[in-house]
C-alpha cells in the first residue's frame, strides 16, 4: 500500500485557472478542486470544465488532487458527481454528509469511478457529530477521509470559532476517534485568518496531538507552517529510521519486539515509523503481509 502524507491540503476555486496553475508548483500534499463554496453560482460550470481539464492535463507531481463537489440538493450536484468520478481524480470531497445513508447515495453516484478513487467526507454539521462512527464504518467501501468543516459547525451551533475552539475539542477527538477506528485519514479545519501565522501554528499542534493526519488550508502562505506542524522532527525521523531499518535486518527476522535506541520497540510500532517516514518525505510504498 502506498503511505501519503497529507499535512497540508490546499482548496484552490476551480473557476480560477490561474490559482489552479499555481497550485502545481506549490509544495501542499494535497490540492482540493473546489465546484462548492468558493465558486459563484453563475461560475459553476465552468469550475467544473476546469477541474476536469486539470486532472487530464496533470502536472501536480506526487499531490493529491481531490474535487469537492456541490452537495445533493443543488443543482449541480449530479452533474459534478458525474464529471468527478470520470475526471482520474484521486478522491470525491463530498459536502454536508450527515449520516451513512448520505454515504450510500455519493457511493452509488460513484458507482462506475475506479475503485481506487477515494471518497472523503465533510463532517460540518451538528447531525453528522452524533452519526461520525456509522459514517465513517459506511465509507469503508473507498479509500477514505474524514475532512472538518469548522466554519460551517460553528454557524450551525452558533459558537464562536476562536484560535482555542473550546466548544469544538470535543468534537473534535470523537471525529479522529471514528476515522482512525475505521481506518480513514481525518484533516482539520480551515483556519480562516490567513495572515495570522502564530494563530494557524498554535491549532496546527493542537490538532497534531489530537491524531489529525494535516490540515485544510485557504492560502498558499499557509502551507509551509501546516507542513511543519504536521511534519515529524529530527528525532521522531531519527527513531522511525532506526524502527525501519531494524526490523529489517536479517538477525531480527520474525522477532516481535527489538531494542532501538535506548527503548524497545514492538513490530506493531512499524506502521508508525512508516508514518513518520512518509510525513517526512515524498510518498513511500510498503509491502503489507496479507
Amino acid at each position: 500500500m502506498t503511505i501519503r502524507p497529507r499535512r497540508s491540503a490546499l482548496y484552490m476555486p476551480a473557476s480560477n485557472s490561474r490559482a489552479i496553475e499555481k497550485a502545481r508548483s506549490l509544495p501542499c500534499d494535497v490540492v482540493i478542486l473546489d465546484l462548492e463554496d468558493s465558486v459563484a453560482p453563475e461560475a459553476k460550470a465552468e469550475a467544473r470544465a476546469n477541474a476536469v481539464a486539470a486532472v487530464r492535463d496533470g502536472g501536480f507531481g506526487g499531490r493529491e488532487v481531490v474535487i469537492r463537489v456541490n452537495a445533493f440538493g443543488t443543482p449541480w450536484a449530479e452533474d459534478d458527481l458525474k464529471a468527478a468520478a470520470a475526471s482520474g481524480a484521486d478522491a470525491i470531497l463530498a459536502p454536508k454528509v450527515g449520516d451513512a445513508h448520505m454515504v450510500g447515495r455519493y457511493h452509488a453516484a460513484m458507482a462506475n469511478a475506479p475503485a481506487g478513487m477515494g471518497f472523503w467526507a465533510m463532517v460540518e454539521s451538528s447531525r453528522a457529530i452524533f452519526r461520525l462512527d456509522a459514517i465513517a464504518e459506511a465509507m469503508a467501501a473507498r479509500p477514505g477521509a474524514f475532512v472538518l468543516g469548522t466554519n460551517d459547525l460553528a454557524k450551525e451551533m452558533g459558537a464562536r470559532l476562536t484560535v482555542e475552539r473550546t466548544p469544538f475539542l470535543g468534537m473534535m477527538a470523537l471525529a479522529v476517534a471514528a476515522a482512525k477506528g475505521h481506518g480513514l485519514a481525518i484533516l482539520d479545519g480551515v483556519y480562516n485568518a490567513f495572515d495570522d501565522e502564530e494563530g494557524l501554528a498554535r491549532q496546527c499542534v493542537e490538532a497534531r496531538a489530537y491524531g489529525f493526519d494535516g490540515k485544510t488550508l485557504i492560502h498558499p502562505r499557509q502551507i509551509e507552517i501546516a507542513n511543519r506542524g504536521f511534519g515529524p522532527d529530527a528525532e521522531e525521523i531519527a527513531w522511525a529510521e532506526a524502527a525501519v531499518a531494524g526490523f529489517a535486518a536479517p538477525e531480527n527476522a520474525g522477532k516481535g519486539a527489538i531494542r532501538v535506541g535506548g527503548e524497545m520497540v514492538e513490530r506493531l510500532h512499524l506502521d508508525q515509523a512508516h508514518r513518520i517516514l512518509a510525513m517526512a518525505g515524498a510518498p513511500i510504498s510498503v509491502d503489507r503481509p496479507s
